[in-house]
């Protein structure tokens, strides 16, 4: 086998051309209507683009990681706390 044709060069890497002014990477979404933006309050109801359930995290089409304990980290680097709710445990 030669290693030298599985080598992965820079110039084999295609680069970022999207990227804004803003520094900001446009959103993966070809969705219509549009999922909401990772800004907006309902960034969750955006459609998964990877799911990995067996390491507990999803990646929505609008650039938001969503964990399996509902936590999330937005594509701006801002970390949303886990916020699901406290279950009330009751004593028989």
């Amino acid at each position: 086998m030669n290693n030298a044709s599985s080598r992965r060069t820079d110039s084999d890497i295609a680069p970022i051309t999207d990227i804004t002014s803003q520094g900001k990477i446009p959103s993966m979404c070809q969705h219509q209507p549009p999922c909401p933006s990772a800004d907006s309050a309902d960034r969750e109801a955006a459609l998964p683009v990877a799911h990995h359930p067996e390491q507990g995290w999803s990646l929505l089409c609008n650039g938001v990681l969503l964990f399996e304990d509902t936590g999330e980290l937005l594509p701006n680097g801002q970390i949303i706390a886990p916020h699901r709710p406290a279950h009330v445990m009751t004593a028989a």
